[in-house]
């Protein structure tokens, strides 16, 4: 992660998304062809014009539809189910009624003023994963930070809040795979929640969280970031300087509000900083390292160690004024003075970066991105980066106008989506996982929530929350993946990125097994990672609707077509998933592992199918 290089949102990997799909490790012979058939996955590509415009300039904090929104509440279930898929996880009966039950934009405002639910610093040290011992060393391990991860997905009762904080960890990275220092899984909690604290604040608060935080600190290189020494040649880091820049607030080009790229009077793009903004404002993020003024050391008896306590991990930063540069830096049109405060340097250059024409429209496309379709209209995108620029009340940055506007817009709502082939995007990985879990029923019967790193593409789902293999996220944003139909037209479609030959059949394996027994948890019992005679089915899916469906294949294929894709299983997916279905018969008096076989078979089938993988 240390002097990460410089990377055009134009890259991609070799290769091209694969279309076979590996036959699922022991599924009955009879559903094979049918899996197979609908495994395929459909690409996804650009969204269309239309909608409103602009946010109502009313003055309330708290902003309702967009001006001219003709969508403002769902006309049907199915409405209701999509408006929930993209807005959190999941869609329960309980969460549809509600949608139903008033505008969306009352159901919104709800969900942003719900309490919150446990931080997940709070519930490893529940766990007791903050107990300094030699047998455990969960001071020097990182799966309790992926326990806690997936625990708060799955079980959280502020989905909306989760699902907005999964999206600012795709844009504002940090991977618990490149830290490497005390409490790591506590520092990547602390920075979890801190997502989840700002995911309906003030933008320029979460740049200044991010940039202080100890884990961002560690992952980029600005702890302990030194100022420069002429005698020995030393200069500043310029790891965060750069991907502050490039990554978490202006992109490499000059963007209009709409989010296309400014060009100049031959056609070349026009750059968003240079070099020597790089090399200036590196001098700003001198001088910071952990602040240990807390720490309270135990002595580690076997191995002689001074572990600290986890305090450090939660709090930001502390400036080192002698190891902070003084020189005067130039940056972005902005200057700090020779011999400015690090903190006043501090302020300069984010009010600077917060303040960049830029930032709405290159941090508001990206959460399109997450949450609505891989190919937002630029209208679509200048509609919500003016919300960035003033949400109705004069207030630059504001998250929850941000999320109203992207969830509210015509363009989300709109039924003229569901018919373009190019709207909407390819289902994340780790998205599909927590949504089976929400859906339904997951629970851990011992508690335990070990549900570790699920990275392996060919074994495991291919992708796990803040576990990405750089700071450029699982997948850029301009991603077109190669040799398919989107490459000729340059269409992005950032999620393919994860997608080849081993990650499809791995994700039809491991959904296989867990869908049907569970996820097998060593030792739930403790939280430790270990193994002894209590190893089993821990976490397991309840299935409480589906099973009361299944001698009715075609009702319950029509149930999980409603409540996985808003009603978006066409026909004749329906079809061949029941006759797969019913070339195993099921009656009443069918064992109860018959009858979850079916609804396990209905459940993979239909998480399998192209219209499943691809969310609109």
């Amino acid at each position: 992660v240390t002097g990460v290089n410089r990377m055009r949102d134009s890259d991609v990997l070799d290769g091209e998304p694969a279309l076979e799909v590996d036959s699922a490790k022991n599924a009955p012979e009879k559903l094979t062809t049918a899996l197979a058939a609908t495994a395929l996955l459909a690409a996804c590509g650009g969204g269309g014009e239309g909608g409103s415009s602009g946010m109502p300039g009313n003055g309330s904090p708290t902003p309702g539809s967009p001006a001219g929104a003709t969508y403002t509440a769902a006309a049907s279930d199915e409405d209701a189910v999509r408006f929930l898929l993209q807005a959190q996880f999941s869609a329960s009966d309980a969460d549809i009624a509600a949608v139903r039950n008033r505008p969306y934009a009352t159901w919104l405002a709800e969900q942003f003023v719900a309490a919150p639910s446990m931080s997940g610093f709070d519930w490893l040290n529940e766990r007791g994963y903050g107990t300094i011992s030699s047998t455990t060393n969960f001071y020097d391990s990182t799966y309790p930070g992926d326990y806690m991860l997936w625990n708060q997905l799955m079980t959280s009762s502020d989905g909306v809040r989760k699902r907005i904080a999964l999206a600012l960890s795709e844009f504002f990275v940090v991977s618990l795979s490149g830290l490497d220092f005390s409490w790591r899984s506590f520092a990547i909690a602390s920075w979890w929640d801190m997502l989840n604290v700002h995911a309906t604040g003030n933008f320029r608060n979460l740049l200044q969280d991010v940039t202080l935080h100890p884990a961002m600190g560690y992952y980029l290189n600005t702890k302990g970031n030194l100022k420069e020494n002429v005698k020995t040649g030393r200069a500043p880091d310029e790891n965060y300087a750069r991907e502050v820049m490039q990554l978490f607030t202006l992109g490499i080009y000059q963007l209009n509000i709409d989010g296309t790229e400014k060009r100049d009077g031959n056609g070349n793009k026009l750059e968003s900083y240079t070099q020597s903004d790089i090399t200036n404002i590196a001098r700003v993020f001198t001088g910071w390292d952990f602040d240990q003024t807390q720490n309270v050391n135990t002595l580690e008896p076997v191995n002689r160690r001074n572990i600290p306590n986890t305090v450090f991990t939660r709090i930001p930063m502390r400036l080192n004024p002698s190891n902070h540069s003084t020189l005067e830096a130039k940056f972005l049109g902005a200057t700090v003075a020779a011999g400015a405060d690090g903190a006043e340097a501090l302020r300069v250059a984010l009010d600077t970066l917060f303040n960049h024409p830029n930032v709405g429209p290159f941090f508001g496309k990206q959460m399109i991105q997450r949450l609505v379709t891989s190919n937002p209209s630029p209208a679509y995108v200048a509609r919500v980066a003016s919300a960035f620029n003033n949400n109705g009340a004069g207030v630059r940055g504001d998250l929850k106008a941000v999320f109203f506007a992207i969830l509210l817009d015509d363009e989300a709502r709109g039924p003229a989506g569901l018919a373009q082939p190019g709207f909407g995007k390819l289902r994340e990985p780790m998205v599909r996982m927590v949504q089976w879990g929400r859906t339904f029923g997951i629970r851990s019967a011992r508690g335990s929530w070990k549900m570790g790193d699920l990275s392996n593409p060919a074994s495991q789902l291919g992708q796990s929350p803040q576990r990405s293999p750089s700071v450029f996220n699982f997948f850029r944003p301009g991603y077109v993946p190669p040799s398919t139909a989107l490459s000729a037209s340059l269409t992005p479609a950032p999620e393919f990125q994860l997608v080849n030959e081993s990650s499809v059949g791995g994700y039809l394996n491991y959904m296989q097994g867990v869908i049907r027994n569970g996820i097998f948890v060593n030792a739930p019992d403790l939280p430790q990672n270990t193994s002894n005679t209590t190893n089993g089915y821990d976490i397991t899916a309840a299935y409480t609707a589906e099973l009361g469906l299944v001698l009715d294949a075609a009702a319950l294929v029509k149930r999980l077509g409603r409540v996985l894709c808003a009603g978006q299983l066409s026909a004749a997916t329906q079809s061949l998933i029941v006759a797969a279905l019913n070339a195993t018969p099921v009656t009443a008096t069918s064992t109860d592992a018959v009858k979850l076989n079916r609804v396990a078979a209905a459940v993979l089938l239909v998480m399998a199918s192209s219209e499943y993988l691809i969310q609109k």
